[in-house]
């Protein structure tokens, strides 16, 4: 069965091909972080309130909520630059202008107090998601390099872990695979907790042919989120690639079970497709 699945493995297959790489997938994870990025708002960055009116008005209407936060911008002084460059990479970046968004977040990054390095961390980190959304890694990369400084200046460990994260998929978008490992390594070590890391350890390990790591790492990021449809389908990449056909199809279906109407179930019925149909494609 594996030497039939094996065409289909191989990385630059088709896109109903077996598996989809999600460290490779790095645009659709970028524009996610780019989305959920206003999330991290509720820190010191701005007052919770202020955030979550600013956050509300940029979702309802996006092009206008750009139109009224560049010209917050270009009124605001000082630190009120913050809020106002904050609200105006949000709304830029719902409408999928990263560029734009990248440069808003980075203004309002340069307008925080000094010694505010929590806040400059988010803010970069926020800038270096957009640049990795608008296919810049080299660019995100740089970006995100100052934003661990900061965070690392700020013991904050979960933004750390965040951020370790975000440079790992830049790293793997250059073809810097060491680097992207032990960019892993570390956020594992800062956030132990965050499947994440270990869901993207996993899967770079599989990648290296290191099976026995990405199935120890893989039930660490199963543990954590055991409902995580992802941590599903990369479970049962790494049985089908390790002979145990049987696990990969009680991932899969575990998978259709937990989230019957996602992207990721159907994902996983064309895997057991394959399976049925003795490892040809879909």
């Amino acid at each position: 069965m594996l030497m039939l699945l094996l065409p289909v493995l191989q990385y630059g297959a088709s896109v109903t091909a077996l598996p989809p790489e999600i460290l490779d997938r790095k645009a659709m994870e970028a524009k996610r972080e780019a989305r959920q990025s206003a999330a991290m708002a509720s820190g010191p960055i701005i007052p919770p309130g202020q955030a979550a009116g600013c956050v509300d008005d940029m979702a309802a209407n996006p092009a206008a909520g750009a139109v009224a936060a560049q010209n917050a911008l270009d009124r605001a002084k000082g630190e009120e630059r913050v809020r106002a460059g904050l609200c105006l990479g949000v709304a830029l970046g719902a409408q999928e202008r990263w560029g734009e968004a990248q440069t808003a977040f980075l203004r309002a990054r340069d307008a925080v107090a000094p010694a505010d390095n929590a806040s400059r961390a988010r803010l970069g980190a926020m800038a270096g998601n957009a640049a990795l959304a608008g296919g810049q890694a080299e660019t995100a990369l740089t970006i995100l390099d100052t934003a661990q400084t900061a965070a690392k200046t700020a013991s904050d460990t979960d933004l750390l872990g965040s951020i370790v994260l975000d440079r790992a998929r830049a790293l793997v978008a250059l073809g810097q695979t060491a680097q992207a490992s032990a960019a892993l390594a570390e956020a594992r070590t800062a956030t132990p907790d965050n499947a994440q890391a270990w869901l993207l350890s996993a899967t770079l390990s599989r990648r290296e042919k290191n099976f026995t790591e990405a199935q120890t790492q893989i039930e660490r990021a199963a543990q954590i989120s055991p409902r995580d449809a992802e941590i599903g389908l990369e479970a049962g990449v790494i049985a089908i690639l390790s002979g145990r056909d049987a696990a990969a199809r009680k991932s899969w279906q575990s998978v259709i079970a937990t989230a019957p109407d996602s992207d990721s179930a159907k994902t996983a019925k064309g895997y057991l497709a394959q399976l049925d149909n003795g490892g040809a494609k879909p």
